[in-house]
């Protein structure tokens, strides 16, 4: 089966993406999704708190999924669930299988990569203990108490404060269980400030930074966790463990990309991020493949993901077209304090306004700002009272600045005062 454009995800970047590139001519689109219902994670995220950028409304996450799915139908969009994509290969060939059609091969003209995210397991953290019952991704207890209507216990502890954690800290609260504490590694917290004051704050749980777990004890069930301070090099420092009883561990400890699609494609990957290096068109290093949402890198509000997907559809759109060209574009480098850049690239040719760069800092910064230079030359500074890794940040760069230095060979981001 032959498509102009497949988007493998049918969550909030893979309708986004769809639905930007049919307004931008594509008839030809199909969207593949695992799950039974198109909206990704959304659907298990019942708070409020989303749309506030692209609706100017406060919206539960299947409210703010439930406005794509249907603008998607209304557009006659295809969008086949219940599908797992196996193989993506290099020339845009598909391979997926699901109960309905069996394995089905696709040859695609373009290909945009909207997988999302997973949550980092215990098995990658190391964490010495029993291997018992009461232990999980902080995702999971969202599904199961959010879903399947099922509390996955009543004494809790939190290890990491990243915002499903701490979503998840006043969700366990509000169904009856008691959080003792969330334990966070480093010295500040990796969610939004919003979510520490409404989730933390609010309902009085205690946030221990610069903590981590260092023992699991249980046999059949969890029964405690072993709590303690940790050094500036992130080591347990003796004689600071307590005891924490708890009959329920959930991880917060971070979001993977899922690119092992990608890396079957054949896609450059970021040591960093674990999303694809992109353009400023969000195209991959594979030509015709374009990556966006969690899938390129982790989010903090599921609004910039939309306005990125939508980016990505309208790149992709351009290309089927044949009116993206491929060029090496202008490297973006990242300076004191800025942990990665997307895009990595950047060609002023293909830029249809202002250039945006997204990125993360990687420590805390009080009253400094945002530089971007130009081979060298500090072209803009952005003041910021506070920079925070748990927050993404945006540089914008005016088309005047890329006119005024033409032959610009290097941009580099950086913190500074």
């Amino acid at each position: 089966m032959k498509k102009d454009l497949v988007i493998i995800g049918g969550g909030p970047a893979g309708l986004a993406a769809a639905i930007r590139a049919r307004e931008c001519g594509i008839e030809d689109i199909l969207v593949l999704e695992r799950d039974n219902a198109p909206g990704g994670i959304l659907n298990q995220c019942v708070h409020n708190g989303f749309g506030l950028h692209t609706f100017k409304q406060e919206l539960t996450g299947p409210e703010y999924a439930q406005r794509y799915i249907e603008k998607a139908k209304e557009l006659g969009i295809e969008i086949l669930l219940n599908t797992m994509v196996l193989d993506v290969s290099a020339d845009k060939k598909i391979t997926a299988v699901s109960p309905e059609t069996g394995v089905l091969e696709l040859e695609a003209r373009a290909v945009i990569l909207a997988m999302g995210c997973r949550e980092r397991p215990r098995g990658a953290l190391n964490i010495p203990g029993s291997r018992c019952a009461g232990v999980f991704t902080a995702g999971t207890a969202q599904r199961l108490v959010n879903i399947d209507g099922r509390m996955p216990g009543r004494e809790v502890v939190i290890l990491g404060s990243g915002d499903i954690g701490l979503i998840m800290a006043r969700r366990m609260t509000l169904e009856g269980a008691k959080v003792h504490a969330v334990v966070e590694l480093m010295p500040w917290s990796s969610g939004l400030k919003r979510n520490i004051v409404q989730c933390l704050d609010d309902y009085d749980i205690p946030l221990l930074l610069s903590h981590t777990i260092t023992k699991i004890t249980g046999r059949d069930r969890l029964e405690s966790v072993t709590v303690a301070e940790v050094d500036e090099k992130r080591r347990p420092v003796p004689g600071t463990e307590q005891v924490i009883p708890c009959d329920t561990l959930l991880l917060s400890v971070g979001l993977l990309p899922e690119n092992e699609l990608s890396q079957k494609c054949g896609v450059a990957l970021s040591p960093v991020t674990g999303g694809a290096v992109v353009s400023e068109s969000l195209e991959t290093s594979v030509d015709g493949v374009f990556a966006c949402g969690n899938v390129l890198h982790v989010h903090d509000l599921v609004d910039n993901v939309s306005k990125e997907a939508s980016a990505a559809g309208e790149k992709a759109a351009a290309y089927l077209r044949g009116e993206l060209k491929r060029t090496a574009g202008i490297p973006v480098k990242t300076g004191e304090g800025v942990r990665y850049t997307v895009p990595c690239t950047i060609d002023p040719a293909a830029l249809t306004g202002p250039a945006e760069i997204r990125f993360r800092v990687g420590n805390v910064y009080r009253d400094s700002g945002i530089s971007v230079y130009f081979d060298g030359e500090r072209v803009s500074h952005l003041k910021k009272r506070i920079l925070t890794p748990g927050e993404m940040e945006t540089a914008v760069i005016k088309a005047e600045t890329f006119a005024k230095y033409p032959n610009c060979r290097e941009i580099t981001v950086k913190v500074e005062a």
